[in-house]
C-alpha cells in the first residue's frame, strides 16, 4: 500500500476531485495548508507599497491506495492540477505498513 500526498493550488481541488471521482478514487482526506516552495513566496503591491507573502495558501490531498492504482492517481492528479506555472504543487508517495478499518476491524487492502 501507498500513501499519497499532493500539495495542489486551491482554485484547482474541485477539478481535481472530480477527476479522482471518474477513476473510481473515493476515500481522500483534503487539508487547506500554508507553505512555499521554491519561488520563496511572491511579492504584492497593496495602495502603492510592496509586501511580501511568502507563506501560500495551498491543499493537500491525502490518498491511501493499494500498489495497482497508484500510478492512475498520480497521473490524474498531475494532469488536473498542472497549470504550468510556478506553485504548481508536489506529489510525495511514501509506503504504509498496515490499515486498520476502524468500525470492522478489516486489515490491509480491505481497509482502505
Amino acid at each position: 500500500m501507498k500513501r499519497i500526498l499532493a500539495i495542489i493550488r486551491p482554485d484547482k481541488l474541485e477539478v481535481v476531485k472530480q477527476a479522482l471521482e471518474e477513476i473510481g478514487c473515493h476515500g481522500l482526506t483534503i487539508k487547506e495548508v500554508r507553505g512555499r516552495g521554491r519561488q520563496l513566496g511572491i511579492t504584492e503591491s497593496y495602495r502603492g507599497h510592496d509586501y511580501k507573502v511568502d507563506l501560500l495558501s495551498k491543499i493537500e490531498i491525502e490518498i491511501v491506495t493499494i500498489e495497482v492504482h497508484l500510478e492512475k492517481i498520480v497521473q490524474t492528479i498531475v494532469d488536473t492540477a498542472k497549470t504550468g506555472d510556478i506553485g504548481d504543487g508536489k506529489i510525495f508517495i511514501s509506503p504504509v505498513d498496515e490499515v486498520i478499518r476502524i468500525r470492522t476491524g478489516e486489515r490491509g487492502d480491505k481497509a482502505i
